[in-house]
C-alpha cells in the first residue's frame, strides 16, 4: 500500500507523530472515566441526598475535564506539526526528483498534473496522517476503553455492541471498496481543471488580444463542471457512510434504554448506571464512525500516494551515476560522430539521422535551416538535456557521458526559444548566470547584449522587479537580459536557439560585434531564421530534415548549396 510506503517522510518528525498519540491516549484514558463519576453522583450523592459527596465527584469531574482538554489541545499540536513536516518533506522529495527529470520524463507528466500531485495530492494526504495519527489513537482506545467499563456495568446490554459492531464493519468495507476507483477518475480530472487554468494563465495576454474570454470561461466551466461530476459520484458512496452509523448509533440507544429501563424498574440496574451505560454506547459507536471517516480518508489518499509515488519511482531517462566527478570541461570544442536520435527511442522515427559536424574551440557557428529541421533538438543534445539514440557528442574532447551533469551544464550556456524569467529583481534573474557576480560583471554582461539601456532606464535599475515570468518587460529585452544571464555563466559553449528573433536588425549586429571583440574565446552555436544573423559566422550549418545538408561560409553556401541561397536570397528581396 503506497500510502504506508510513504511513513519514512516523516524523518524529523518522528517525536511529534510519537508524542501525538501518546498524548491522545492519555486523553481519553482519563475522558472515559467521566461518565463513571457521573454516575456515582446520581445513584450514592443524589440518592443519598449527600452534598458533600456530589461536590468532591464534581470537582472530580471539573479536574478530569481540564486535564483531558490538556492533552487533547498538545495532541493537537503535536499531530499538525508532524502531519505538516511529513508533508513537507513528501513535497521537497518529490520537487527534487521532478529537478532531475530529463526533458523525457517531463513530458511523460502533464506539467498541470505534477502540480495537482504536488498541491492537492499531498494534501490529501497530510490530512490523512493527521487524521492516523490522532483519531485512529483515539477511536480504538476510546471503543475499547468503554467496551470494558460497559461491559463492567452491565454484561447483558453489552449484547447490543455485537450487534452493531459487524453491521459498521460490513457498511464501512462496502463504502471502502467501491469509492476507491472513483476518486482515482476525479484526480484526473481535477489534473485537467489545473491544465486548462494554467494554459489560461500563461496566454492571458493572447486570450485578451483575440478576444477569447469567453470561449475561455466556456472551457473552464466545461473542466470545473467534469471535476464536480467526478467528485459527486464519489461522494454518493461516501455520504452513506454518515447516516449508517447515526441510524445504528440511534437504534443503539433506544435499544439500551428500553432493555435497560426494564432492568431499572425491576431493580436489576440503577439510573446512574443506565445513563453512563448509554454513554459508554455513545462513544464506542462515535469511535467506529469516526474509524470509518478515517479509512475512507485513507482510501481516498490511496489515490493520492498511488500518483505521488508514480512521479517519485520514475525511472529516469538520463543519468550521471557513473560520470567521472573529477573531469573538467577543458575547452569548447564541440564533435559529432555519427549521431542519431529518436524522441520515441525507435529507429524507424528518428528525429536526427547521422549526424557529424565539428566545431573547434572558439568558432562562432551558425545553425539554419526550415521550422521542424530539427536545429533546436541538434543542439539540445549537447548539454545533455536528451541522450542520443546512435553514436556519441564529444564537448572539451571528452563524451558528454562521462561529465556530471553539473560540471557540463556548467560549461555550456543556452539562451531557449522561449525566454523565461523568474519572479524578482532584473539582478536576482541575472544572478542565475552567476550567483556571486558583481555589479561590473553584470553591467558588462548586459552591454555586450545590449541590454545595459534599457535596464537604466527604469527608474530603479537593475532593482527593477520583474513580476511573474517577465511581465513588465518586451519580448526583445527578455532575450536581451537572457543572453546577459547566459554570458555571466562565462561558459565555454554559448548556444543561442534564435534567440535575437525579436529584436531589431540593428541590436542584433551590435550583439554580435560584441560577442566578436569581447567573448571570442567563447564557442558560439547561433540557430537562425535570418541569414544576416549568421552570415559572418566561421561556418554555417544548413539542415534540412533531421540530416546536414551542407557545412560552409556564407560564399561557399552561396555559390554550392540552393537552400542556403534561395533563403538568402528571399531574405534579400524582403530587405529592398
Amino acid at each position: 500500500m503506497n500510502f504506508i510506503k510513504l511513513f519514512p517522510y516523516i524523518r524529523q518528525f518522528k517525536k511529534y507523530a510519537i508524542l501525538a498519540p501518546l498524548s491522545v491516549a492519555c486523553e481519553v484514558l482519563i475522558e472515559i472515566f467521566i461518565p463513571l463519576l457521573m454516575s456515582k453522583i446520581i445513584d450514592i450523592g443524589i440518592a443519598n441526598s449527600d452534598l458533600q459527596y456530589i461536590v468532591k465527584m464534581g470537582l472530580l469531574m471539573i479536574g478530569s475535564a481540564l486535564i483531558s482538554l490538556f492533552f487533547g489541545a498538545i495532541s493537537s499540536r503535536f499531530a499538525a506539526v508532524g502531519a505538516t513536516g511529513f508533508a513537507m518533506n513528501i513535497r521537497q522529495a518529490l520537487f527534487e526528483k521532478i529537478q532531475d527529470f530529463s526533458f523525457g520524463n517531463v513530458d511523460h507528466f502533464s506539467t498541470a498534473s505534477l502540480i495537482t500531485r504536488l498541491t492537492t495530492d499531498i494534501t490529501f494526504v497530510q490530512n490523512s496522517f493527521m487524521m492516523i495519527i490522532r483519531t485512529l489513537v483515539r477511536a480504538p482506545v476510546m471503543m475499547i476503553s468503554a467496551t470494558i467499563m460497559a461491559i463492567s456495568i452491565n454484561k447483558d446490554l453489552a449484547i447490543v455492541f455485537l450487534i452493531a459492531i459487524p453491521f459498521l464493519a460490513s457498511v464501512l468495507a462496502f463504502i471502502s471498496i467501491k469509492v476507491h476507483p472513483y476518486f482515482v477518475k476525479m484526480f484526473k480530472k481535477y489534473d485537467a481543471l489545473n491544465a486548462s487554468v494554467q494554459e489560461n494563465l500563461i496566454g492571458i495576454r493572447v486570450v485578451k488580444a483575440f478576444v477569447r474570454h469567453q470561449y475561455e470561461n466556456e472551457k473552464f466551466e466545461f473542466s470545473a463542471t467534469d471535476v464536480q461530476n467526478a467528485q459527486k459520484k464519489a461522494e454518493k458512496i461516501v455520504i452513506l457512510n454518515s447516516p449508517m452509523m447515526m441510524l445504528t448509533m440511534n437504534m443503539s440507544v433506544i435499544a439500551i434504554a428500553w432493555f435497560g429501563g426494564k432492568q431499572v424498574i425491576a431493580g436489576g440496574m440503577k439510573t446512574g448506571e443506565l445513563f453512563s451505560f448509554i454513554t459508554y454506547n455513545t462513544q464506542i459507536l462515535m469511535s467506529l464512525m469516526f474509524i470509518s471517516m478515517v479509512l475512507v480518508m485513507v482510501v481516498i489518499s490511496q489515490a493520492s500516494a498511488d500518483r505521488i509515488f508514480a512521479v517519485l519511482n520514475e525511472k529516469l531517462d538520463l543519468s550521471d551515476a557513473n560520470a567521472d566527478k573529477k573531469l573538467q570541461v577543458q575547452d569548447g570544442s564541440v564533435k559529432f560522430e555519427n549521431v542519431s536520435f529518436s524522441y520515441v527511442k525507435n529507429a524507424d522515427n528518428l528525429t536526427l539521422t547521422n549526424i557529424n559536424l565539428e566545431i573547434q574551440s572558439g568558432e562562432t557557428v551558425g545553425i539554419i535551416g526550415g521550422t521542424g529541421s530539427a536545429k533546436t533538438t541538434l543542439v539540445s543534445l549537447i548539454p545533455r538535456l536528451y541522450d542520443v539514440y546512435s553514436g556519441r557528442i564529444l564537448v572539451g574532447g571528452h563524451d558528454v557521458r562521462e561529465y556530471t551533469f553539473e560540471t557540463l551544464r556548467n560549461a555550456v550556456a543556452m539562451v531557449l526559444q522561449k525566454n523565461v524569467l523568474f519572479s524578482g529583481t532584473i539582478r536576482d534573474n541575472l544572478k542565475w548566470g552567476n550567483q556571486n557576480a558583481t555589479d561590473e560583471q553584470i553591467i558588462e554582461a548586459c552591454k555586450a547584449a545590449q541590454a545595459h539601456e534599457f535596464v537604466m532606464s527604469f527608474p530603479k535599475g537593475y532593482d527593477t522587479d520583474l513580476g511573474q515570468g517577465g511581465v513588465n518587460v518586451s519580448g526583445g529585452q527578455k532575450q536581451r537580459l537572457c543572453i546577459a544571464r547566459a554570458l555571466l555563466k562565462n561558459p565555454k559553449v554559448l548556444i543561442l536557439d534564435d534567440s535575437t528573433s525579436a529584436v531589431d536588425m540593428a541590436t542584433d549586429s551590435r550583439i554580435r560585434e560584441a560577442f566578436r571583440k569581447y567573448h571570442a574565446n567563447i564557442t558560439t552555436i547561433i540557430i537562425a531564421q535570418r541569414v544576416a544573423s549568421v552570415m559572418e559566422a566561421d561556418k554555417i550549418v544548413v539542415m534540412n530534415d533531421g540530416r546536414i545538408e551542407a557545412v560552409g561560409t556564407h560564399a561557399e553556401l552561396l555559390s554550392s548549396n540552393s537552400i542556403y541561397r534561395e533563403v538568402f536570397e528571399s531574405q534579400q528581396k524582403g530587405v529592398d
